[in-house]
């Protein structure tokens, strides 16, 4: 893990917004500006996807990411890459030590895979893109869809990969008030489902919200 604190000051930020939990959230981060989330009440997963605002089908890319620092891991330091190979942002402070982008999103379809029939109908983070989305569509003109979404960062989730190369969902390794940060090198729309998600430990079955904050450079 790679534990870094950040020198900037919450009370200098120019936006500065709570997520309630299982809510989303959607905004154009302009090239320069540090992006933060803040994990309010521990273990709480953070969704994210990044799309680069220029061309927006060039979106985060988990193997990208991966390859280019040869780690599984987020952390301090990493690149986070899009389709094309750019640097979308850089995660320039982390007070969590490691996030997942191995997990994916909760869907409908996933929750009634991995845990039952039944769970089918419960809210997910693939709606909440979808719906985000569309909002973001209807304010901006930047049609966005299914099309495209594509790999997410969850951040503050714990997603050990086992010997045999399978992934198991785990008790978070955040706590209250621990953060990550990241530096746009591009303006870059984000996108995030603030995790819903009832049927696994990594949130102790209990979302919670999270703060998002905005400085210039």
């Amino acid at each position: 893990m790679s534990l870094t604190e950040s020198p900037l000051d919450p009370a200098t930020a120019v936006y500065d917004h709570t997520v309630p939990a299982g809510d989303g959230w959607i905004l154009e981060i302009k090239a320069g500006q540090t992006f933060r989330i803040i994990d309010l009440e521990g273990n709480q997963a953070a969704d994210t996807i990044f799309f680069d605002a220029a061309d927006p089908s060039d979106r985060y890319s988990a193997q990208d990411t991966v390859r280019a620092q040869n780690g599984i891991y987020l952390t301090t330091g990493t690149e986070l890459k899009s389709l094309s190979g750019k640097t979308l942002l850089t995660i320039t402070a982390d007070t969590c030590g490691r996030h997942d982008t191995f997990g994916g999103a909760c869907a409908a379809e996933s929750n009634q895979v991995r845990y039952a029939l039944d769970k089918h109908h419960m809210h997910n983070c693939r709606d909440t893109f979808l719906l985000k989305l569309s909002e973001f569509g209807m304010e901006t003109g930047k049609l966005l869809g299914k099309r495209e979404l594509g790999h997410n960062i969850n951040f503050f989730m714990n997603v050990p990969v086992t010997p045999e190369g399978g992934l198991t969902f785990e008790d978070g390794v955040s706590a209250p008030g621990k953060y990550v940060e990241m530096r746009a090198e591009r303006d870059v729309i984000a996108l995030i489902s603030n995790c819903p998600q009832l049927n696994n430990p990594c949130n102790a079955y209990n979302p919670t919200p999270i703060r998002v904050l905005l400085w210039n450079p």
